[in-house]
């Protein structure tokens, strides 16, 4: 039996749940946040506020066996929404703070759980698994480590190089800023892990080789949504429509797009860039004043905006695998990433969409 502990249970941890529900092997899973849909005080919050909580619902089935520590995570959600936001890593309400938080009170669990008791794995994801792995390793439990993003060696090599070939997108990469500390516990929850889910070929070979030698490691690919192309979103004007869903940095290549328009510079086409602003909107438009900007939105509504467009473009320079890209794939619309996006083993090169190499404009043009 699993004990499963993730901050914010996300799509794919919503996968994983359920299909270890469903094998009858999920004893328990800790969380932040267990919100409860169906509750009145939905109706009193803000929209914003409302809608990440409705995100963090979860099926009866989960709900019975979900354990929560939700006092901070709920103080940085809010402050998020009024604009507030928490110094990166070491602030009381960071992300990092959360992290830290969730994971000392899994440890302790993991500490009082008696010999010959049901659970037997504990299953954590980065960042969020050292003091877990730790009180598992001493507890004789085993490890599995799910690295949803490439292995940090590789991923800080990468946007240091972006961060020098772009300075001023710096501010969007995020990683670039992690601590010695932090990145001394990335290490060390790889050294303590039994087994390592990855969920792409990209994030398999970004790990040490010793770390493959020594462990085992796998490929957990996502799967696809199943969409209803019946009631399709018509396209809104003749132009080619060219769709960016993510977040706005440049790890994500947002830079290299921008750069690609500009080369092509054509009215025939219209750039449409949906995601989470880490800068404001007007510094974005500084860089590229021709786009237009649609924000973050319920799954359904992204689903329909893709079907609005004729292609979705992902040049990413460090990803694990990029579910949008299927999600666009799904809705017959042609993908244009790189290998780093996790792409490689999703397009079919030239069939059902176009590999191209990282800090290419010029690829993309």
């Amino acid at each position: 039996m699993v004990l499963l502990s993730h901050p914010t249970g996300n799509e794919f941890v919503r996968a994983t749940l359920d299909a270890f529900d469903r094998a009858g092997i999920l004893c328990e899973f800790w969380t932040t946040l267990s919100w409860n849909s169906k509750s009145p005080i939905n109706l009193a919050l803000p929209r914003r506020l409302r809608e990440i909580l409705q995100r963090r619902s979860f099926p009866a089935t989960i709900r019975a066996r979900t354990r929560t520590i939700p006092r901070r995570e709920m103080i940085r959600l809010f402050a998020g929404t009024i604009g507030l936001a928490s110094k990166h890593e070491t602030g009381a309400f960071s992300i990092d703070a959360v992290l830290r938080e969730l994971d000392r009170k899994v440890a302790d669990r993991l500490r009082k759980i008696e010999p010959h008791a049901a659970v037997d794995s504990i299953y954590a994801y980065e960042d969020g698994a050292l003091e877990s792995f730790r009180a598992a390793r001493d507890g004789g439990f085993k490890r599995i480590y799910d690295l949803p993003i490439a292995y940090w060696q590789i991923s800080r090599r990468l946007l240091l190089e972006e961060a020098e070939r772009y300075p001023d997108w710096e501010p969007t990469l995020g990683a670039t800023r992690d601590s010695d500390e932090k990145l001394s516990r990335k290490t060390q929850e790889l050294q303590l892990a039994n087994l390592v889910v990855c969920p792409s070929r990209f994030v398999l070979e970004s790990l040490p080789p010793e770390a493959c030698a020594q462990k085992q490691c796998l490929i957990a690919p996502f799967g696809s949504p199943d969409v209803d192309l019946r009631n399709a979103a018509g396209r809104s004007s003749g132009r080619l429509r060219v769709l960016f869903a993510g977040a706005l940095t440049q790890r994500k290549g947002l830079a290299d797009l921008f750069a690609a328009m500009r080369l092509v510079n054509s009215k025939q086409i219209e750039l449409v860039v949906m995601g989470s602003l880490l800068c404001p909107l007007s510094w974005y438009r500084d860089r590229l004043a021709d786009f237009i900007y649609e924000p973050p939105r319920p799954h359904g509504e992204v689903l329909r905006l893709m079907q609005s467009c004729d292609v979705f473009i992902l040049p990413s320079i460090v990803e694990g695998r990029a579910l949008v890209q299927q999600e666009a794939m799904a809705c017959g619309i042609p993908v244009i990433a790189t290998k780093n996006a996790g792409a490689d083993d999703v397009i079919v090169d030239g069939e059902t969409g176009f590999l191209v190499p990282i800090r290419s404009p010029e690829a993309l043009a």
